[in-house]
């Protein structure tokens, strides 16, 4: 499947999925509407009900005269609250009784409590809380039901749990989109799989490029001094027996440092990372591994400056690793730069710690890559600059060691064109045991 046909296929499962969420929470929408729309009617038509029948009672018991005519509609005085208007005598205890079996009657099996208005006192007087489906429950009274200035005999009525109510109506729902999410997350993960499996397989193909060729040069070049030195006549010529060897020696160890990064990969893999830590004045090392860098052949064509600290920095670091830290940050400076290379070391104090600073005047690192080059195989493609070589290792090595001294690393911009590598050394490894 080419590159541009996986895109298409992954950019259009994501408007499917969008479009999916959208109808999925109009629908909700819809159905969360429709309900609050039929529990508005049925507690409507329920309480409308009562006040009738609380006409009727007070006509049968006490021989009023009912006036069904001037009963006023239901108010609706906020989402949860409601105040119907008898204009007639309420009774507590009849209320509490027929507001309970119209409920029951429309359906409306959710908790509610209701007052009445007490011309006496200008107060509503609480009359009880109702649970739906038990004789008592854990609940919270409601003392002070608002009042209307409309009304003379009349009651309210709250649904403490409506949120409550409508989630258990939406239940079914709920649960459907849950799963739909899931689905959708498990596509999706397959998706980011196939897409990370793609691109494993692509840095495993160029990896095993460059480690062809990485390999197969220095062989060959041995292999062709070789076949040089075999010659009886070369001992006829000292100076091309000596230039033979020479290569042979130089394609060797470039060849062993090669193995080497090999295996220093397999063994992090593996977690082997085995720290030898060891008292190391960073004054004094800095300035030979600097040394060391410029006999081979990148520090030969570069310029490496280092500025020391007053007092010698005392650290407490694996020698063998942090040597490889130096070298590799240094190596990249010069393999990335289309100058001569210049590459200035020192180190500032913060209230964290100690930076170790590497500033170089190369080709930079682009914003998209800065979070990358720290994985393992990354390379910074930059077309045919230097033509570089390498298996992008590296910084994933540096990475992985400087974490397990416990120590950060970060890569900023240089204003004057470069990178610069910041590796911050904390406080607590100063004057450690």
């Amino acid at each position: 499947m080419k590159q541009n046909t996986l895109r298409y296929i992954i950019i259009f499962a994501i408007i499917v999925v969008i479009g999916i969420f959208m109808v999925q929470s109009a629908i909700l929408k819809n159905r969360f509407d429709l309900s609050e729309k039929l529990f508005n009617e049925s507690t409507q038509i329920a309480l409308k009900e009562v006040t009738w029948q609380i006409l009727e009672y007070n006509k049968t018991y006490y021989g009023q005269s009912a006036d069904f005519e001037n009963l006023g509609p239901i108010e609706r005085v906020a989402n949860d609250y409601y105040i119907a208007n008898v204009n007639d005598v309420i009774d507590g205890e009849v209320l509490k009784f027929h507001l309970t079996e119209e409920f029951k009657k429309h359906t409306i099996n959710t908790d509610f409590e209701f007052a009445v208005y007490d011309c006496d006192t200008d107060s509503m007087k609480y009359g009880a809380y109702i649970c739906a489906y038990a004789d008592s429950c854990n609940h919270v009274k409601n003392m002070n039901l608002p009042k209307s200035d409309k009304f003379t005999y009349y009651f309210g009525v709250h649904f403490p749990k409506r949120s409550q109510y409508f989630n258990a109506c939406l239940q079914s729902s709920y649960i459907f989109t849950i799963l739909l999410i899931i689905v959708v997350s498990f596509f999706g993960y397959t998706f980011y799989i196939i897409f990370r499996q793609r691109q494993l397989s692509e840095i495993q193909k160029n990896f095993i490029n460059n480690l062809t060729h990485e390999l197969k040069t220095p062989i060959s070049s041995i292999g062709l001094s070789a076949k040089v030195l075999n010659d009886q006549k070369i001992l006829e010529s000292p100076d091309r027996l000596f230039k033979y060897t020479g290569i042979i020696q130089e394609q060797n160890q470039r060849l062993s440092k090669n193995v080497e990064k090999v295996l220093n990969l397999a063994s992090l893999e593996k977690n082997k990372i085995q720290l030898n830590l060891e008292k190391i004045g960073l004054n004094k090392f800095t300035e030979n591994v600097i040394q060391q860098f410029d006999q081979t052949s990148n520090g030969d064509k570069s310029n490496v400056t280092f500025k020391s600290y007053s007092d010698d920095l005392i650290i407490y670091a694996d020698k063998f690793h942090l040597t490889q830290i130096f070298l590799n940050i240094l190596e990249n400076s010069v393999k990335y730069c289309e100058k001569i290379p210049e590459i200035n070391i020192r180190i500032e104090k913060t209230s964290k710690g100690n930076n170790l600073i590497f500033k170089d005047n190369g080709i930079g690192i682009p914003a998209f890559a800065k979070k990358k080059i720290f994985q393992k195989f990354y390379r910074v493609p930059t077309g045919n600059v230097h033509n570089v070589k390498g298996f992008g290792l590296g910084l994933d090595y540096v990475k992985k060691i400087i974490k397990a001294h416990k120590w950060k690393i970060k890569v900023d911009d240089n204003p004057k064109g470069g990178s610069i590598f910041s590796i911050l050394i904390p406080l607590n490894n100063y004057g450690r045991q």
